[in-house]
């Protein structure tokens, strides 16, 4: 599990601006302040080019189980402290918060006190709680839990109506998994049963909801916390995790949809990819590495490592800032410039080339700067400061909440697919006009961008 609330600058370790330490990379801006109002220096402008003829708009299931719109809104938090969704275990309903991973399939909860949460999941309150006498422990790419396997009711406040019998793996210890500032006590991974621990016979959360309600194998996200300082100390509204469909009112345009490759991870086939208008010129198995994933758990975009190294090269390249310390690329530094300066216009905007479901056509999801160049915290009231929202990778591509803030992001299982569309809380004023352009192969290639950036993704092994 990969997750990187937070960084360490140099030796030190800074939480959000509690310390005093940090470090400001020196930096070679053009002279002169700049003029950038905050309303444009916030704004989030995504476009979608092109229109395939099979977007998703559902406003309901027909069955009457689920309102979509009831769901809208019910994530909080935001992609340094992860998106959570309150839900009550147990008879009676005990509340917890449960941070949502597409990148991994166990329904895991605190059942022992730790210092980092507030509460946990009390086993011997809940009447109806029944242990199934098997251990399961998860390890992530950074973090790990072990527990037990048991079963009980459970309801989702602001989801489907109704209490569902669902498999829950308490955690009783754990290391590096839960952190200090989160505001959940468990994860809800929304990935298929190849993940699940301790082997797939553990039916997943999503799957049990289908078999027991009825819905539509379909869930989709809308992640709104990007641009949002992560010093901040309270959660704002996250987003919405609209459980059986997609709820039209929370993106514009059609859906675009790229095929999933393997039912294990939401794995998908990713072409090429551009800083500018450059062309990386990297075998397109360069990029699909061990494996690309769609994977709302983890923080930034991360690349394997030949790809991550030329798309530093080609930013440093690019951008107006020369002589970028290093520590700022590989997440050590964090880059700090005077209140009022915004850094996004000097970095280029990054493009990511998607297979669509018709396989002679592709489309992109582009991210500007706002997105990927994430205001962390500011110092002393004087300087505000940056990380960068990209990191390399050793298990492969990750698409994560760094681009999936960008966009409206469905999760089509019933057809194989992951579709994007362009999300209403990264648009300020309104959308911008489509347009299509061709891929170096001629194949159709459409276009969608998007300006505004913890990963939990169980370990392949």
């Amino acid at each position: 599990m990969a997750y990187s609330t937070f960084i360490s600058i140099l030796a030190f370790s800074l939480y959000f601006g509690v310390s005093k330490c940090y470090f400001a990379i020196p930096l070679k801006i053009y002279p002169g302040k700049l003029n950038v109002s905050s309303e444009l220096s916030r704004r989030v402008v995504l476009t979608v080019d092109g229109t395939d003829g099979t977007g998703l708009s559902l406003a309901s299931d027909p069955s009457g189980t689920v309102d979509f719109l009831d769901m809208v809104d019910n994530l909080q938090g935001d992609s340094g402290r992860g998106y959570y969704i309150e839900m009550a275990l147990g008879t009676p309903g005990q509340k917890v918060n449960i941070l949502v991973d597409t990148g991994s399939s166990n329904f895991a909860v605190a059942a022992a006190a730790h210092p980092f949460i507030t509460h946990y999941f009390n086993t011997a309150l809940s009447s109806t709680y029944q242990s199934v006498g098997r251990t399961v422990g998860v390890r992530y790419t950074q973090g790990n839990w072990e527990g037990e396997l048991g079963i009980d009711r459970v309801s989702i406040p602001n989801g489907p109506n109704g209490t569902f019998i669902i498999n829950i793996a308490v955690i009783l210890s754990s290391e590096g998994f839960f952190l200090s500032g989160i505001n959940w006590q468990g994860i809800l991974g929304l990935a298929y049963p190849m993940l699940a621990r301790p082997d797939s016979s553990v039916e997943p959360f999503f799957d049990s909801l289908v078999q027991q309600i009825g819905i539509p194998d379909i869930f989709s996200l809308q992640m709104c916390g990007a641009g949002l300082s992560a010093s901040s100390t309270a959660d704002p509204i996250g987003g919405s995790l609209i459980i059986g469909g997609a709820e039209p009112a929370l993106y514009q345009g059609s859906v675009w949809y790229t095929p999933i490759v393997e039912e294990w991870y939401y794995q998908v086939e990713v072409l090429k990819l551009e800083v500018g208008d450059q062309n990386l010129d990297l075998d397109c198995r360069e990029y699909n590495t061990d494996k690309a994933i769609v994977d709302s758990g983890t923080t930034l975009l991360r690349l394997p490592a030949n790809v991550f190294n030329a798309v530093v090269d080609a930013i440093t390249r690019t951008s107006l800032i020369q002589d970028f310390s290093s520590g700022f690329w590989d997440g050590n530094k964090y880059a700090c410039w005077l209140k009022g300066e915004i850094p996004w216009m000097f970095f280029p905007k990054l493009s990511i080339y998607l297979r669509a479901t018709n396989t002679s056509q592709s489309f992109r999801i582009t991210i500007l700067p706002q997105l990927y160049i994430q205001p962390i915290t500011d110092v002393d009231g004087t300087l505000d400061c940056f990380r960068f929202g990209l990191s390399s990778s050793a298990n492969g591509l990750v698409i994560g909440a760094t681009v999936m803030e960008g966009f409206y992001v469905v999760f089509d299982r019933a057809q194989r697919r992951v579709g994007f569309a362009l999300s209403n809380c990264a648009v300020s004023g309104g959308g911008w006009p489509s347009q299509r352009s061709r891929g170096p192969s001629q194949q159709q290639t459409w276009r969608l961008t998007a300006p505004w950036g913890l990963r939990r993704s169980p370990s392949s092994g």
